[in-house]
């Protein structure tokens, strides 16, 4: 494929697709120059959070992660079916997910081990009825308290349930008798730890991809003149799998399965990635940490207690640096790993964004990695958005900060 033919491509995919002709707009062309190549950006908006209803299993809260509709976009652009997706940077596992419901095999890496409690359980669905029998084996004691101080968050008897949730998948996952039943409460209760609804086992917090440090969720208390009231943890991981589930039928449980029972579930640096074979993936899709943008370690800390996880160990390894040159020499020898795995005529598209008030634009410093890694750059498509709820509460509104399109470099290896 050229730009030429990715360009005719992107047209008639996003003709096609849309559901409401009356937001058809022509694709714009414009240029930018890396490693002495005119590259195309490709701008317009491509895919909405509107145009279709996710499958319900994607609702799960991580903190800067990406729509199902992007990388729904590009594996059915440049994959077919049984073809292998990869996601080095997996988060929640939006990429790999999608990949499944589309009966793509797949494989998900990231160096955060809360990534793999997200992305493992959804593939293998147990019943309403499983779930439920297993809560209620489960010993839920009154009056234990936490480790840590937790009384700014929870009641004290919501507090005890969520102790003794945790004391059982301890004890299971240290016996080695967890099984995808204990996996899929463990992955309900960890998103479910904060928020701001009644169906969180929290009192009103920030929104519930990432928890706020002890003091700061004192001050909320104080301003907002609240307590932590009761919170019945079996209802709410009860409520959450009727959710999360609504969207499948039994053909849809046994290929995700099947696809889950060949997948890859890895927690290793993007660099280096030996178990994964040279030459055996078709398509990357993915979004790395942006510099300092966001503290994955900070938000999670909560998380990572639940899942007995050391916090500070797993900030060690994940790559948050406020210097470009720092981050940009990381993403380099990702791009070399990157070009080692994926097969002749595979593509890996990358998702970058804008930064530090628009002035850096990651793509025109993603591009000429990938070139001299060895890839082919076909173009970077911009996917023009408005913000979501979540990203205004923190402050990134219009074009002033954060993230404010979607900017995804094309590569190829030819």
């Amino acid at each position: 494929m050229t730009s030429k033919e990715l360009y005719q491509h992107l047209t008639k995919f996003y003709l096609n697709d849309l559901s409401n002709p009356s937001l058809k707009r022509k694709t714009e062309l414009e240029y930018f120059e890396s490693e002495g190549i005119r590259v195309p950006r490709f701008v317009n908006e491509f895919w909405t959070s509107k145009q279709r209803q996710n499958n319900p299993i994607h609702e799960v809260s991580y903190r800067a992660c990406f729509k199902a509709e992007l990388p729904r976009f590009f594996i059915k652009l440049l994959t077919k079916e049984k073809d292998v997706v990869y996601d080095p940077f997996a988060g929640r596992g939006t990429t790999n997910i999608e990949a499944a419901l589309l009966n793509r095999n797949i494989i998900t890496n990231d160096i955060n081990p809360l990534s793999t409690i997200f992305s493992k359980s959804r593939l293998f669905i147990p019943s309403y009825y499983e779930v439920e029998e297993r809560l209620n084996r489960i010993k839920f004691k009154s009056g234990i308290k936490a480790d840590i101080d937790l009384s700014m968050f929870y009641h004290p008897e919501t507090e005890s349930e969520i102790v003794s949730l945790r004391n059982y998948l301890m004890k299971r996952k240290k016996n080695e008798e967890e099984d995808f039943v204990d996996e899929w409460i463990r992955m309900i209760a960890t998103n479910r730890l904060t928020g701001h609804s009644k169906n969180f086992f929290s009192v009103y917090t920030l929104p519930p991809n990432q928890a706020v440090t002890q003091e700061r969720q004192k001050r909320i208390n104080k301003q907002r003149k609240q307590k932590p009231t009761y919170k019945d943890v079996k209802y709410i991981i009860l409520k959450k799998i009727r959710n999360l589930t609504s969207g499948m039928d039994k053909e849809l449980i046994v290929q995700l399965k099947r696809i889950g029972l060949k997948a890859k579930f890895l927690n290793e640096d993007a660099r280096a990635t030996p178990s994964i074979k040279s030459n055996s993936v078709q398509l990357t899709v993915t979004s790395p940490p942006f510099l300092d943008i966001v503290n994955y370690t900070e938000d999670n800390w909560l998380r990572c207690w639940f899942n007995n996880i050391d916090a500070a160990k797993v900030a060690r390894n994940i790559t948050i640096t406020k210097k470009l040159d720092e981050w940009e020499k990381v993403m380099g020898e990702v791009f070399i790993e990157l070009y080692r795995i994926t097969k002749k005529g595979g593509y890996v598209a990358f998702e970058v964004g804008e930064i530090r008030r628009g002035k850096v634009k990651l793509d025109e410093h993603i591009v000429p990695l990938g070139i001299n890694a060895g890839f082919e750059c076909l173009g970077v498509v911009i996917n023009l958005q408005k913000f979501t709820k979540t990203a205004n509460i923190w402050g990134i509104n219009n074009n002033a900060f954060g993230t404010n399109t979607n900017r995804i470099a094309i590569l190829r290896k030819s």
